[in-house]
């Protein structure tokens, strides 16, 4: 676990090889098994580990911490269970993200709702359950109002804010701009002042949290969101005159490294950061909730596809495989923000070695923009080899987008047998046909055509 940065991206590299040839090997992956999601549990399990450690080095002793992951980076019901025993609780943004965590056996106290657009009745259920929930706006906080008024629970309780600090090299990922969606926007006018005297007449508000962004976001940046938000508490509680709020939720989005395996920035890097900068935040005062979802698990998954054909178009050789814009939607569509590093396996899954040739690694969409990586220079992908798109274990295989009726592939989780072998375990059936027609309406052929035909009255 602590060995030097270098031989823990080795260690994870050689997993991951050894796994897609075991993969291969043991059926997973085949003519007719032609692309499926790999996890890596013991990376999974390192990650978490960094994390905690990181934030129990600058946390004064007996701060309480929970780390809740940001469960729509990877919404898989294992993964959950997984990060669980670790000691990672879960951040959900939708019923549908609730239901996963809770079905993984997260505990309500380590559950967090943060969305933008809760309704009536989740605001009830969260409640209900004890779970924290941030309001994101006044009229949100009138919502909250009634229900505690009707049913005071042990749910914490806070605002969410956005610092406006400005944006990073990815506008959608940029939560912290002048014009966010997310959050009571502290440098508009008034603003500040409305959220102090919304702590002031509601002694339950004891949480504040604030999120600056995720990928592109400089860590200088982050930082700087959660300095003003740590400022704002301590002039609440100064005008409270006690320690009314008594936790910061500081969000998550460490930045992850696409462009090779090193792992930058750390876990360790940032959390050093936030101590030099905010000092107070770690003085034991405030017990610190965190929000990271990517970067958590994107280097531990990658989606394997088998080469289906192999062809030239205009000089460029063009490797056709299984993996498209089904698995990697923000890569098709934006190439620019979301590039992936892709390593070629031969039909064995052993890793190719010999000349690199620049070529198109495509997907099987029926559109010519469904390219997982143009002009990339990689040995020859010939019929019958893998193509593996690395450090896709977040906002990829698990989100699938059904162009085409395309099928959800397989994902499964890969850890060391005891044995110098690899064992598998399911994390995710393969969607069938049956099921992709029953999820298309097939119970409901001929709804249309009765529809106001003659004599359905």
């Amino acid at each position: 676990m602590h060995h030097g940065t270098d031989s823990a991206e080795e260690d994870r590299v050689a997993r991951r090889d050894a796994a897609v040839r075991a993969a291969v090997e043991q059926g997973l992956l085949g003519p007719d098994a032609a692309v499926a999601g790999l996890l890596d549990v013991t990376g999974i399990r390192e990650s978490a580990a960094l994390l905690r450690e990181a934030f129990e080095a600058v946390a004064a002793p007996g701060t309480p911490v929970l780390h809740a992951f940001a469960v729509k980076a990877t919404p898989l019901v294992p993964v959950l269970r997984l990060l669980g025993e670790e000691g990672v609780g879960a951040e959900v943004a939708s019923p549908g993200e609730l239901a996963l965590a809770r079905a993984a056996g997260v505990p309500p106290e380590r559950i967090v709702l943060d969305s933008p657009a809760k309704t009536p009745e989740e605001l009830r259920e969260a409640l209900r359950l004890g779970i924290a929930v941030h309001a994101d706006n006044p009229q949100e906080l009138t919502r909250i109002d009634a229900l505690v008024r009707a049913e005071p629970g042990r749910s914490p309780l806070g605002i969410r804010v956005n610092p406006q600090v400005g944006g990073g090299s990815i506008e959608a990922t940029s939560t912290a701009t002048a014009t966010s969606k997310f959050g009571v926007a502290l440098r508009d006018e008034g603003a500040r002042e409305w959220v102090v005297r919304a702590y002031l007449d509601r002694p339950w508000l004891t949480r504040l949290h604030a999120h600056t962004g995720s990928q592109g976001i400089p860590l200088s940046l982050m930082v700087q969101g959660v300095a003003e938000t740590y400022e704002l508490a301590e002039e609440i509680n100064a005008r409270a005159g006690r320690r009314q709020v008594d936790t910061l939720d500081i969000g998550g989005g460490l930045p992850v490294n696409f462009a090779s395996d090193a792992t930058t920035p750390t876990y360790a890097q940032y959390a050093r950061l936030l101590s030099e900068a905010v000092p107070g935040l770690f003085d034991g005062r405030y017990g610190l909730v965190t929000e990271f979802g990517r970067s958590l698990l994107a280097e531990h998954g990658t989606v394997v596809a088998r080469v289906e054909y192999a062809k030239s178009a205009g000089g460029r050789r063009v490797a056709v495989t299984h993996a498209g814009v089904q698995v990697a939607a923000r890569t098709v569509y934006v190439p620019g923000a979301w590039p992936l590093r892709i390593a070629a396996y031969d039909a064995k899954g052993r890793p190719k070695a010999g000349a690199e040739v620049v070529q198109d690694i495509a997907g099987p969409a029926c559109f010519s923009g469904d390219l997982l990586a143009q002009g990339r220079a990689l040995p020859l992908l010939e019929q019958g080899d893998y193509a593996a798109a690395l450090d896709t274990g977040a906002y990829y295989f698990a989100h699938h987008y059904a162009y085409n009726s395309l099928a959800r592939p397989a994902i499964y989780g890969f850890a060391p047998d005891g044995s110098g072998g690899v064992a598998f375990a399911t994390v995710r059936e393969p969607q069938t046909t049956d099921e992709i027609v029953a999820e298309s309406g097939g119970a409901h052929v001929s709804a249309l055509i009765t529809l106001g035909a003659p004599g359905s009255r």
